[in-house]
């Protein structure tokens, strides 16, 4: 008897092992499977390096594919519900694709790379309101012209002129490379006033840089444009510059020097 035993338990335990193993939890209903998803504390320093991260590879990803469409730069605004990705470019049609189906295209790109929830990202395209004046979208028509063969000193001085007209207060435009001999050097063309340092840089001052890759080697593209005080805040910055002294026209003689009548106290 105490042999029957053994081999029954011996028997049981080969069945137990033949068994295949189910995850615990696979048995039970859908509700019960389902993983409830924690929210994830993340320090503002890493937030911050993550944020950064991303709008880096969104920009360098939309640079690529939509630089002969005039792209000029990207806003990532994130809501509770979607994160709305607005592209500025100048040929807005282009962007979009027949019947939308190129913006749609790049919004299942974006959602698929950074593993967004399905529906969650959405891309807008937005028309540049004055193209000349946007050092994205002057750089890239500079490399264009000195691909298709223009002469650099007629390109740039294109550029340059196309810019002031467009209302500028100044603008530079740097080619740096094997121009013309095999020796390196730089070529830089301005015009009007710009400023290179302190607080205002950041709101005035629009740059761009760009390389040409040309049969004879690579050219580096720069250009700074100075952006006009605009109180309205549509083309330029809404504050003056701090260094700006406004002289008033003095008071007339005749008026300065009339009496005040008043009506006396009682």
């Amino acid at each position: 008897p105490s042999s029957t035993r053994s081999t029954r338990r011996s028997v049981k335990e080969k069945e137990e092992l033949a068994a295949p193993r189910t995850a615990p939890g696979v048995g039970a209903s859908t509700e019960e499977r389902t993983p409830v998803k924690m929210a994830t504390q993340i320090s503002k320093k890493r937030k911050f390096v993550a944020d950064g991260v991303f709008y880096a590879e969104l920009n360098e990803m939309l640079t690529r594919e939509l630089a002969e469409d005039g792209y000029a730069g990207v806003d990532v605004r994130v809501t509770p519900l979607r994160t709305e990705i607005i592209i500025k470019a100048t040929r807005t049609q282009q962007v979009l694709g027949e019947k939308g189906r190129r913006i749609r295209e790049l919004a299942s790109v974006v959602q698929k790379r950074f593993s967004f929830p399905e529906g969650t990202v959405e891309l807008y395209a937005e028309r540049v309101a004055n193209r000349g004046l946007c050092a994205i979208a002057q750089c890239e028509s500079l490399r264009y012209k000195l691909l298709g063969g223009l002469a650099v000193r007629r390109a740039c001085y294109g550029v340059l002129r196309f810019v002031m007209e467009s209302g500028a207060k100044g603008c530079e435009v740097v080619v740096s490379g094997k121009l013309r001999a095999q020796r390196a050097k730089a070529m830089k063309f301005k015009d009007g006033y710009q400023i290179s340092s302190g607080a205002p840089v950041k709101d005035y001052l629009d740059v761009a840089v760009r390389h040409v890759m040309l049969r004879q080697g690579v050219l580096g593209l720069k250009v700074k444009i100075m952006l006009a005080w605009d109180p309205t805040g549509k083309v330029g910055p809404s504050y003056p510059l701090p260094d700006i002294v406004t002289v008033h026209n003095p008071k007339d003689d005749e008026e300065a020097a009339k009496p005040i009548v008043g009506k006396a106290d009682v």
